[in-house]
Order: C-alpha cells, then sequence, then structure tokens
C-alpha cells in the first residue's frame, strides 16, 4: 500500500502535477480513467478479430519496422529485455523476447494484443509516451499500479509522413540491476531506433521522389522533405514541418523547395535558364559526354545542341 499512498498524495497536489510529468500522468489516471494503483490489474488484451484488424490497419508500419526490431533486439534482447511496437492506440502489434524470459513477460501483459494505454493500464511508457507525444521512461515504482513497480520501459513515439501520431516503441526489463542511468542509455537507443522507423515511413510515403535534409533544423537527420521531379515539396516530416513552418495547406498548395528552404533563386527568367542548364548537364553525362547521342536524347540537332554547350560554357 505505501506505493498506492504515494500516487495519492502525491496526485494530489497541484504543483506536483504541473511540475512533474509522471504525476501529471498519475492524476490523468485517477481522474479521467478512474483507476486506483493499488489494484492488480493488467492490461486489456483484444479479441483475435480485434487484433487481426489492428494489424492490417498498420501493414505498412508493421513492414518498415520489421527489420529495425530485428536489429533492435539482437543488441538487447540478451540484457532480459523485451521490445514492443504498438500503434497509436497502444496494441501491442509485434514484439520482441528471449524464450527464457517469455513467462515473466506475458504475467505483466507485455505481449502481442495487449492495450498499453494509460486508460488501460495505468502510467507506463507506451500510454504516457502516447499522451503526452514525446519519448518518456518510467522507472519501477513510476508506474501507476503497485503490480507494476518491478517494471522499468522507455518508449518513443513514431510519426507518419504527416507529422501524425503513428506509433510507439518499447522496451522493458524487469532486470533489479537496472537503474536509472542505465535506463537513459537504453532511451537514447530507443528514440534513434524511432527515428529510422520514422524516416523509412516517410520515404515509403512518397515512391520516385527525391529527398532533401533540412540545413538549419535543429535535429537535421529528422528533418527531411520529398521532392517531385519539379522541385516541388510534396512531403515533409515533423521535424522539417517546424523548422520550414510547413503544413499540410501550404504543401497541398505547392511550394518550389528552393522557396521552403530559403534559398536564394534568382527571377523567372534565371530558373529557366538554371534548369536548361541542368538538362542539359545530365544528358551529357547519360550519354558519357557523345554530343550525337545527347541531342538524340533531348530531340534536338547536333548543331542546336552545340550551340546551347557553347552558351552554357559545357564544352
Amino acid at each position: 500500500m505505501a506505493h498506492a499512498d504515494h500516487v495519492y498524495s502525491s496526485a494530489a497536489g497541484n504543483a506536483a502535477a504541473a511540475s512533474s510529468p509522471v504525476v501529471a500522468s498519475w492524476r490523468r489516471c485517477m481522474v479521467m480513467h478512474h483507476l486506483a494503483p493499488e489494484d492488480d490489474r493488467r492490461p486489456v488484451r483484444l479479441t483475435e478479430t480485434q487484433f487481426l484488424r489492428a494489424r492490417q490497419a498498420s501493414e505498412r508500419l508493421i513492414a518498415e519496422a520489421t527489420d529495425e526490431l530485428d536489429r533492435l533486439f539482437s543488441t538487447v534482447g540478451r540484457s532480459g529485455c523485451c521490445l514492443l511496437l504498438t500503434d497509436r492506440n497502444g496494441v501491442a502489434l509485434e514484439r520482441r523476447g528471449a524464450a527464457g524470459d517469455d513467462k515473466a513477460f506475458h504475467d505483466l501483459g507485455l505481449w502481442t494484443s495487449s492495450v498499453w494505454t494509460e486508460a488501460s493500464i495505468g502510467t507506463n511508457g507506451i500510454g504516457t509516451a502516447l499522451a503526452d507525444e514525446r519519448a518518456v521512461s518510467i522507472f519501477r515504482d513510476q508506474h501507476f499500479f503497485s503490480s507494476n513497480i518491478r517494471l522499468s520501459c522507455t518508449t518513443a513515439p513514431i510519426r507518419d509522413h504527416r507529422g501524425e501520431l503513428a506509433a510507439a516503441l518499447d522496451i522493458s526489463t524487469c532486470r533489479e540491476d537496472v537503474n536509472e542511468t542505465v535506463l537513459s542509455i537504453i532511451s537514447q537507443t530507443v528514440r534513434d531506433a524511432a527515428l529510422r522507423i520514422e524516416l523509412n515511413l516517410f520515404r515509403s510515403a512518397f515512391p520516385g521522389a527525391r529527398f532533401l535534409m533540412v540545413p538549419q533544423a535543429a535535429h537535421n537527420a529528422a528533418a527531411l522533405i520529398a521532392v517531385d521531379r519539379n522541385d516541388m515539396v510534396i512531403g515533409a516530416t515533423r521535424a522539417a514541418r517546424i523548422a520550414l513552418k510547413l503544413d499540410d495547406i501550404r504543401i497541398a498548395a505547392g511550394i518550389p523547395a528552393a522557396d521552403a528552404l530559403d534559398e536564394n533563386a534568382a527571377d523567372g527568367a534565371r530558373d529557366l535558364v538554371e534548369a536548361e542548364r541542368a538538362a542539359l548537364t545530365r544528358a551529357l553525362s547519360r550519354a558519357n559526354g557523345n554530343v550525337s547521342q545527347a541531342a538524340i536524347a533531348l530531340g534536338m540537332s547536333r548543331a542546336t545542341l552545340h550551340r546551347k554547350m557553347k552558351r552554357f560554357g559545357l564544352h
């Protein structure tokens, strides 16, 4: 009862809830979800039909995450950790775990078809990461329910190609020798893996597009824009949207990549000149410098191509 008493007393104070994300989550669990920390509870489980429907709705997510899950498990799997990939509703779609640890994790509900939202199982890595839309680590007695205080977990959200919350990636462990320092190291590993899955989702959403990194973004590895053959922006990751002040409306209205990146573009006439120079350069490169072949590819005479090459200094 000591843990439950601590949860009750902490969540009762407005100041604590305002300053601590964990206490704020405890309060949500009691006020919004009507949960009691002393209850011995396991997460809600979907029926087989519900679970199959959830997996079907997340087919692309699972496909783009599978290799990353396998890679991550090869790194941490022997250290008594369990991996879960959930959808945006906290449904565990994919799991990785060592056979020797299966019983402990299954008893806790860290299994496919379980629902790891705050409403289902109180404060936990997955549910709180989804509620706050940020990476979180929940260390032992930071969990809401007394029955989960042996568990430590760290979770990172995953966003789709429009920057919307799509999933969560979690590593959980019951090892007693795990401390908060070790958990913070694991947390960085989870965030890195989640970002790679996020970028996989982004690239797969725009087949045939070119992808440009936004140099002025704080975390430019996560800030990509997708550009079509006309150099128009057709998509942007959440980090790129924040850095470039982009949204779906602005992207749909049409914005050249140079304008989005605030490059010092010239006037329309200069743009046409540069586009023609680029087209000639590409054609000559593809023809390995053979002017006749390049002229045929461009649909012009050899003499015309020579004149243009002279004009642009491409000889």
